[in-house]
């Protein structure tokens, strides 16, 4: 019992990591991280183009479909190195995140469950400490690249079947970089969480337990006699009964 309490604050932290985890991959799959604001871009006729990580989209009415969308991988020449780098280290982090919610309930089944065997427990938590630190650090670089582009207004020189200028006259971070530091703080803090487990190594002592026996079945030292060995001794008690 007093073991299991000792874990509140992880089965927590793994509950909202687990939450983080699908913010990645929702960020990752965003078409928002960049908003592009473009003037004198006929075929554009919102005004507005979204720049993610895999793809470039922006509405439109002189194409048959209303939202216009070309994707790029990590390949194409004219891509910038940070969304290149964006879309590898963004897969690292799903993976990564995926291993360390893995890794995090193992170690807080082992502290709600174990009885006997404790040395492992210590050990899982700093393994999911250090794997959600990983998926924070590897989410974080892309993140805070791009957001340092957006500031710079870097341009992207599209090729002419995307239909977009080479430089918007403004763009602002977007609801997919907001979304990606949201989950890259939650498993930072969860990462602390994981980090500062402790438990007292001598509240449950099964070791003296089993030393001392069965406490069903014995043996069982005498704590009525103080000083002396009774073995062999009759009652006396009895003793007085027979004599009656």
């Amino acid at each position: 019992m007093y073991l299991a309490s000792t874990a509140n604050l992880q089965f927590v932290a793994l509950v909202f990591s687990f939450l983080a985890w699908i913010f990645v991959m929702v960020s990752a799959g965003l078409n928002e991280w960049r908003l592009w604001h473009v003037d004198g871009a006929p075929d554009v006729t919102s005004g507005v183009a979204w720049v993610g990580i895999w793809r470039a989209c922006f509405n439109s009415h002189a194409f048959d479909e209303t939202e216009n969308c070309r994707g790029f991988s990590v390949g194409d020449a004219f891509l910038p190195p940070e969304i290149a780098a964006a879309q590898v280290l963004m897969m690292l982090a799903v993976v990564a995140g995926l291993v360390a919610n893995v890794c995090g309930a193992y170690a807080v089944r082992l502290a709600l469950f174990t009885v006997e065997d404790r040395r492992n427990i210590r050990p899982a938590f700093l393994l999911a400490g250090i794997l959600y630190l990983l998926t924070s650090v590897l989410s974080m670089v892309p993140l805070a690249w791009n957001i340092n582009s957006i500031l710079q207004n870097s341009p992207i020189d599209f090729p002419p079947e995307f239909h977009l200028p080479a430089a918007p006259y403004a763009q602002y971070i977007g609801s997919g970089i907001a979304v990606g530091l949201l989950a890259s703080i939650v498993h930072l803090l969860s990462a602390f969480a994981f980090f500062a487990y402790r438990y007292v190594r001598k509240s449950l002592r099964l070791d003296v337990l089993r030393r001392a026996g069965d406490l069903l079945n014995g043996p069982w030292t005498a704590t009525t006699v103080a000083n002396g060995n009774t073995r062999g001794l009759d009652n006396p008690t009895f003793q007085q009964d027979d004599a009656l």
